[in-house]
Parts: C-alpha cells; structure tokens; sequence
C-alpha cells in the first residue's frame, strides 16, 4: 500500500460541509465514483495534481479542502480526475475556490459570491462528458469542441495513465481500442440543460485511500470490458 501524505488530519473535518454543488448535462453517462478528501492547514504541495502548490497566506482562509472527484470514465477515456479546492476562512465561511479545468483551473467563486448555495456549496457546471468545472454556464460554451467531444469524438483518449499512477496500471492499443468501442456506444448531444448532482456520503474518503483504490478499480473496469467485448485475455 502507498502512502503519500499524511492526512489525519482529514477525518477530522465533515467533508460534505464544504463540498460543491455540481451540475451535470442531463444526458451525463458518468458521475463521479470516489471523492479523495485533503485538509490543508498550511501552504503546501496536492498530493495528487503535479506541480500545484496550495497558497493561503493572507489572514482570511484558516484551511483549505481539496476535492480530488475521480470518476472511472468521462466520455473520451477511462480515467478521469478533477479536483476543486474550497477556501474556508477562520469564521467558517467560504472565502474563496478554485476548480479544475483541462489540465488548469479557474476561479471558482465568483466575486459576488452569487454562485454560493447555502452560503457553503460553492455551484459548478459540469462540461457535458468532459467534467472540467466552471462557475458560469457561458464558459461552457466557449469550448470549442463542447459538442464534438461528447460525440464524434468519444473514446478518443482510451486509457489514461497519468504521472502519479505510471507503474501501477499501464494501456496498450487492445485496451484502447476496447475502452473506444466501449464508449462509443454512448456517446451523446449535449442538452446543456444542466440538472444538480446530489453527493452521496458513502464517496467521500481521504485522498490516500482515493490514491491505493483507484489502480484496482482501472484492473476492474479492464476486466469489465475484456467480459463484455468478448476479449481474451492477454
């Protein structure tokens, strides 16, 4: 088992106090599946986003809380992780956010705090198959391929293996191909009628636990799909 930060301190915090309001598509295949929890209470390195560095050194934000939302599929791979980072001053209020967004992030809080639902969700829109978040539905639609990609172009990515995970899983073009056929059949138009998700509390964990699960959860989805394509083994 790795280990990979020390995050006692994590459980010591209701995760769902904090955690976004997320809006999916209407036609959204894929919700999230896990949600690995990390509590900052000081400045330092994601233990799961290379290169992202946590600064809160102004006197408003106590602590911070990271959300790594894994979800096993998005319409274009298996394997998908985005995250949102939640700001919480030392009067418990939301003082600021941020959320992932294709390989970057966005703010996440907008400065009139108008997209913050009982003062401690901050709502996000989730891209329609993609999941990258975004405070205003009129950012969607700035993607170019917002359409495309939940359609001609679904499956495109096959296996993902990311930095943090090279070693523990590995893809290859059978795979690939596999996880194409797979999500090729359900592909979809995005509505862009956009429906909240509600977070069960059974996907919440530390980021660890999040970390060691998900290389035995890809093995899974792998197993899945070799079952139903009627794949042999290699």
């Amino acid at each position: 088992m790795k280990i990979i930060y020390k995050d006692s301190d994590s459980k010591s915090i209701d995760w769902a106090a904090y955690s976004p309001s997320i809006y999916f598509d209407a036609k959204e295949p894929f919700f999230p599946v896990r949600i690995g929890v990390t509590i900052f209470r000081e400045p330092g390195n994601s233990p799961s986003v290379i290169d992202r560095y946590i600064d809160f050194t102004n006197e408003l934000t106590d602590y911070v809380i990271e959300y790594a939302i894994y979800f096993d599929y998005d319409i274009g791979h298996l394997y998908e992780l985005e995250h949102v980072w939640v700001y919480i001053g030392k009067d418990g209020s939301v003082v600021d956010a941020e959320a992932s967004f294709h390989g970057w992030y966005f703010k996440a809080l907008l400065k009139d705090h108008s997209n913050l639902e009982n003062d401690t969700h901050v709502r996000l829109y989730s891209q329609p198959g993609k999941h990258a978040f975004a405070p205003m539905i009129e950012l969607m639609e700035l993607v170019p391929n917002l359409h495309r990609a939940a359609y001609e172009e679904a499956g495109d990515g096959g296996l993902l293996v990311p930095e943090i995970f090279k070693g523990d899983f590995e893809t290859n073009d059978e795979i690939n191909g596999m996880v194409t056929n797979y999500l090729q059949g359900r592909k979809f138009r995005p509505s862009l009628k956009f429906v909240r998700y509600s977070i069960p509390h059974n996907l919440y964990t530390t980021w660890n636990e999040l970390y060691n699960e998900i290389p035995e959860r890809i093995k899974a989805r792998i197993g899945e799909l070799r079952r139903d394509q009627g794949v042999a083994s290699g």
